[in-house]
């Protein structure tokens, strides 16, 4: 059958990335962030289109966390001392499916740009001795540009393939705590499998992604390759017109090679490790061509190294028609 190939390669890539992302030795992401944001792509929302039309996707994301007190962190080009770090984003998703199928999948077409409001405390060291610093901005974002988004359906089973292009439209600052954007280009692919089982409710997701970065010509500084992670366990309990979904969303993210950086910049090792797990509530309402999702999850970390220790917060909406 046609779509059985499709569903092989699929199987086979999300093997590699489940080997790929094995404990390695690690380097960490500039300013220990990165386009890597867990939660972004985990859950029963999350999944590819595969009825044709168009997808509105809102979602915003709170994020509060801080650096150990000693923790030293390379960032914008300069060193600080333990950050605390305050994130808000919306991003107005918008997403296009094509009728015609792409190796038996249904395609599709994407772009979520992004509005942020970022604050960063900290210490920062100079050859004058430390001094306290804060910056907070506001504005336009980084955006995240989707070329290839495919969705596969075999019975119960549904497999992504996505290519996400992640484009430096925010602004930048060098020295600054907090800036809106990134200041370099990323490349990410991600390969899912979901599993639906109608009669129970019951629903599965997992997703592993390799993102691979440019570097950030302002500071010379190219953030190593991070493998990640990202799985859900959902129950779906009729509500009504519509279902009600209960559940659990987690992630584990490494990076597997080293940064490349100034010696100047920061002393010894600086490496990234982050894992997380924590309930997720949604609210579905099918309506024939017509869908309407709502869904929030409340992601804790529970494992960080080199990165800030803190809780991500989602509210994601979907109307599909």
């Amino acid at each position: 059958m046609e779509f059985s190939g499709a569903t092989v390669a699929i199987r086979v890539l999300l093997l590699s990335t489940l080997l790929i992302s094995m404990p390695m030795s690690l380097s960490a992401a500039e300013g220990g962030m990165s386009y890597y944001v867990p939660g972004t792509m985990a859950t029963l929302i999350d999944r590819a289109p595969v009825q044709s039309g168009w997808v509105i996707k809102p979602q915003y994301m709170h994020y509060s966390g801080d650096f150990g007190a000693a923790a030293e962190t390379p960032i914008s080009g300069v060193v600080a001392l333990g950050l605390d770090v305050e994130i808000d984003a919306f991003a107005p998703g918008v997403l296009y499916t094509f009728e015609e199928s792409f190796l038996g999948a249904k395609y599709t077409l994407g772009a979520f740009p992004s509005w942020v409001d970022v604050e960063v405390t900290g210490v920062i060291e100079s050859p004058l001795g430390n001094f306290s610093r804060r910056d907070s901005v506001s504005g336009l974002g980084d955006t995240t540009l989707i070329p290839a988004l495919l969705g596969w359906v075999d019975d119960c089973w549904q497999y992504n393939f996505m290519v996400s292009l992640h484009a430096p439209t925010g602004d930048y600052e060098t020295g600054r705590l907090a800036n809106e954007g990134l200041n370099y280009w990323a490349l990410k692919t991600t390969i899912g499998a979901a599993y639906t089982n109608s009669a129970s409710g019951f629903n599965f997701s997992i997703f592993g992604g390799l993102l691979l970065n440019d570097e950030n010509s302002d500071t010379d500084y190219r953030s190593g390759r991070i493998a990640h992670l990202d799985a859900s366990v959902q129950q779906m309990v009729k509500a009504g017109s519509g279902f009600v979904t209960l559940g659990l969303n987690g992630y584990w993210a490494e990076q597997f090679s080293a940064d490349r950086k100034p010696g100047v910049i920061i002393r010894g090792d600086f490496e990234l490790r982050s894992a997380g797990i924590g309930p997720v509530v949604g609210y579905m309402l099918p309506m024939g061509r017509e869908n309407v999702l709502l869904e929030l999850s409340w992601l804790p970390e529970t494992e960080t190294e080199n990165t800030p220790d803190g809780d991500y917060y989602w509210l994601k909406f979907v109307y599909q028609f």
